[in-house]
């Protein structure tokens, strides 16, 4: 197991900082800094504000993703689906929730609304080419490599 150094800052003095539910837990859970609950109709996408900025490590990311329990529950997870937060960003970690369900969904002060993975990530360094290596499976795109 990897482990890294995140300098957190609270912009909001009721911010929380993020938690792991257990010991493996890869994501730690972002809460949200609101200070009444939120109210979302079916579709709707709102930002809500974590009340933090970090300071991710250079050739590191944040990736926010969907709380299983939330999405499954309430029908909310993150409008992007993975939300990036570069090494370079500063300003406050936001998540945009959008309610996927067809019924109205709430956000309580302090609730669990996403999860953030600290993960490296690679630059490439993209190469124009004239052609490209074969394989099995060449330019077989979605299904493609399924059983008959």
């Amino acid at each position: 197991m990897l482990n890294a150094n995140v300098p957190i800052k609270k912009l909001n003095e009721n911010a929380t900082i993020p938690t792991y539910g257990s010991e493996y837990a890869a994501g730690a859970d972002l809460y949200a800094c609101i200070e009444e609950a939120i109210s979302f109709l079916p579709g709707e996408t709102k930002l809500i504000p974590t009340g933090l900025a970090m300071e991710i490590p250079a050739g590191y990311a944040g990736l926010i993703y969907a709380r299983s329990g939330l999405a499954s529950k309430k029908g909310l997870a993150p409008a992007n689906k993975v939300g990036v937060v570069d090494a370079d960003y500063r300003g406050e970690v936001m998540v945009a929730l959008h309610n996927h369900s067809n019924v109205e969904a709430v956000i309580e002060p302090k609730e669990r609304i996403a999860q953030i993975v600290i993960t490296p990530y690679l630059t490439a360094h993209f190469e124009e080419m004239e052609e490209l290596s074969d394989t099995v499976r060449g330019a077989g795109g979605f299904g493609s490599t399924g059983t008959k």
